[in-house]
């Protein structure tokens, strides 16, 4: 964790009223952060801030310890990351006005580089569930880390589709990450999950409600973190459009599913294609197209080499669906015990699963 972490919490507390462009006002003003908490409001005026809000900061100051404040999120199991540390993805790093600090649980993994971002419609047509189901569990089974916003409709599709082939999952949301202010509610187990198993992501701090224009910011961030972003369906007002903008503004590829012309949830993606975005029939359009056609032998090559002759045999019968423990000990011919004590260092190194009743995956 970053040694000033306190700070960027303490300054991502402020009502929303200090956002990255404020931030990085104080930020370059004042040089360090432990410097800047201790600002007066005259300093805060000159660092280009409104007088009223650098009152704010000083009076408010007076009843928050950044410390003890920071250890209540950590105490939620939640962790900070601030846009100064080296875990901080590299690719939401370089667009415009990345977040400075995210609360997140659990973690991002190296290949998180490789991710692609699924939005659409809340509301989606059976041609709607049928495509994204399709094309999510495809790109994630090819090795595409699936990045999406937990809302109701195609982005559940598509963290549900990786989750249940054992791929990676990012959800970014636009509230709080404890468990009261998870927005939707219908949603809290899968975020759970997704947790659990990937990474759940927010700028806003813990208690924070989901607020309408929270969403907009949040697109952000979705499209920040892939390489490029996929519309299933969308109404011509949708938000899933506003993530594409969003991407199309950080320079990366935007791909879209052509619908019927009589469906409004196709405006959206038959609209984008006239523009220029790329039209998707098949998960192999997207891959060829971010030139990732070998993904998944280039990650296996390069995160899951074995370092024992027993971590081989069980590398080379492991294969894309869950295998069970016992499957695994007839098709290697070792014996159980080693099975066992390999398994679990294996598990330990993060080289493989257990998705439970000792079935176990490679972790891709």
């Amino acid at each position: 964790m970053h040694p000033s972490a306190q700070y960027f919490h303490a300054f991502n507390s402020f009502n929303e009223k200090i956002g990255p462009v404020r931030f990085k006002k104080i930020k370059t003003y004042f040089g360090d952060l432990p410097t800047a908490w201790k600002g007066s409001a005259e300093d805060f005026v000159a660092a280009g801030l409104e007088e009223s809000l650098a009152q704010e900061i000083v009076l408010r100051r007076q009843n928050f310890d950044p410390e003890t404040e920071l250890q209540k999120v950590l105490d939620q199991n939640i962790d900070v990351l601030t846009v100064e540390d080296d875990a901080y993805p590299l690719l939401l790093k370089e667009i415009h006005q990345p977040p400075f600090i995210l609360y997140k649980q659990g973690g991002f993994e190296l290949q998180d580089e490789f991710a692609l971002a699924i939005v659409g419609s809340r509301k989606l047509t059976a041609y709607g569930q049928q495509a994204a189901t399709k094309l999510a569990r495809e790109l994630a089974q090819a090795g595409l880390t699936i990045v999406s916003g937990l809302a109701q409709g195609i982005d559940t599709l598509a963290h549900r589709q990786a989750l249940e082939v054992g791929s990676r999952t990012l959800a970014v949301i636009g509230s709080g990450l404890d468990q009261p202010s998870i927005f939707p509610p219908g949603n809290r187990h899968l975020a759970q999950e997704i947790a659990a198993k990937g990474c759940l992501l927010s700028e806003y701090p813990p208690k924070s409600l989901a607020l309408p224009h929270h969403f907009p910011a949040r697109n952000r961030i979705i499209s920040g973190l892939a390489l490029g972003t996929l519309i299933v369906e969308a109404s011509i007002k949708s938000g899933a459009l506003i993530t594409a903008r969003h991407a199309l503004e950080q320079n990366r590829e935007v791909f879209a599913v052509p619908g019927p012309i009589t469906s409004p949830n196709s405006l959206g993606p038959n609209n984008l294609i006239k523009l220029g975005a790329k039209a998707v029939t098949c998960a192999q359009d997207i891959l060829d197209e971010l030139n990732l056609q070998s993904l998944k032998q280039n990650i296996q090559a390069r995160e899951i080499l074995p370092d024992t002759k027993e971590e081989a045999l069980i590398l080379e019968v492991l294969i894309d669906e869950p295998v069970h423990v016992d499957k695994i000990i007839e098709l290697t011919k070792l014996d159980t015990a080693t099975i066992n004590s390999v398994l679990s260092m294996m598990e330990i190194k993060g080289k493989i699963k257990n998705l439970g009743g000792m079935n176990y995956i490679k972790n891709f």
